[in-house]
């Protein structure tokens, strides 16, 4: 078991998390699509898969204030942040007179979102599932609430293209187990089912080592033991704070287990990883190469 008395920490709250103080990889910009009179101006977008997928829209000249987990394209960087997107203030967002504020639902707390709704400003919840299936009604949400409902079609029929791309380009002979795990305050924790992780595994062809529980809990030695993972995943950010590949594969709960054995630890960009976006095909394909490489997981690492 994952130390029963431990903390838990949901999927969206874990995401949150990764999602800070993270840089993503680079992608081919969207032509700016034929713009519809009505299409809304003065773009305030809440939550890092919100940001890119307006982008891909062709429609990031129109942001003008995004929150701290909108880290992609490099371009965002520049632009005002009206806070994390769980402490949003009302004054900063006001301040900066816009049009329409599109968010994920994580989106708060609920009483600054009533507030920004009472001033008459549209506010736009869209959908975040970890999925195909839910990043395909994101791109759909955010289309539509920018009048753009048949480029969003567009964009998510590409979307799948390139996902069944990223699935054929690399097979794998079987489905390794896969430890994913976040640093918080220096302890490893580790993702059950019902989370990002979970679900970016099991479409790279991996299978997810734990599976007694949602969530993210504390990883204690007899519960890695159990999951027998025969290659450790975590984020670049992960990588960092806890002290780099040696010294997560040294560590205590990690050293017995046969991905420590082979030195198997595998490093991506955690908005890549777990933003589930129009990027997610550049993430399972990445980590479909290293899981059926052995030898390329060493790349990845960063």
């Amino acid at each position: 078991m994952i130390g029963a008395a431990g903390p838990f920490l949901s999927r969206r709250a874990v995401h949150r998390v990764l999602a800070l103080g993270l840089v993503a990889a680079v992608t081919t910009a969207t032509p700016h699509p034929v713009l519809a009179e009505e299409t809304p101006e003065r773009i305030v977008s809440i939550g890092g898969s919100v940001t890119e997928i307006v982008h891909a829209l062709g429609l990031g000249d129109r942001i003008i204030a995004a929150d701290t987990t909108s880290l992609y394209p490099p371009e965002t960087e520049a632009l005002p942040k009206v806070g994390y997107m769980r402490q949003l203030a009302v004054e900063p967002i006001l301040a900066m007179n816009p049009g329409i504020i599109i968010h994920e639902p994580d989106a708060g707390p609920p009483a600054v979102l009533e507030q920004l709704a009472a001033t008459g400003i549209e506010l736009v919840s869209v959908p975040d599932d970890p999925s195909p299936e839910g990043v395909i009604a994101k791109i759909q949400a955010v289309a539509d609430a920018l009048k753009l409902s048949d480029d969003g079609a567009a964009l998510a029929n590409r979307f799948m293209a390139d996902l069944s791309a990223a699935r054929a380009a690399v097979g794998t002979e079987t489905k390794p187990r896969v430890l994913f795990l976040i640093g918080i305050q220096n302890r490893p924790f580790a993702a059950g089912t019902d989370t990002s992780a979970a679900s970016i595994i099991d479409l790279a062809g991996g299978e997810n080592a734990v599976t007694g529980f949602d969530g993210y809990k504390p990883l204690s030695p007899e519960a890695a033991i159990a999951a027998r993972p025969d290659a450790i995943l975590v984020t670049d950010r992960t990588l960092a704070m806890m002290g780099g590949k040696d010294a997560i594969l040294a560590r205590p709960e990690l050293a017995p287990t046969p991905a420590a054995a082979a030195g198997r630890l595998i490093s991506l960009d955690g908005l890549l990883l777990l933003g589930f976006g129009p990027r997610t095909p550049d993430a399972v394909k990445a980590l479909r190469l290293a899981l059926s490489e052995p030898s390329l997981a060493e790349k990845a690492v960063r």
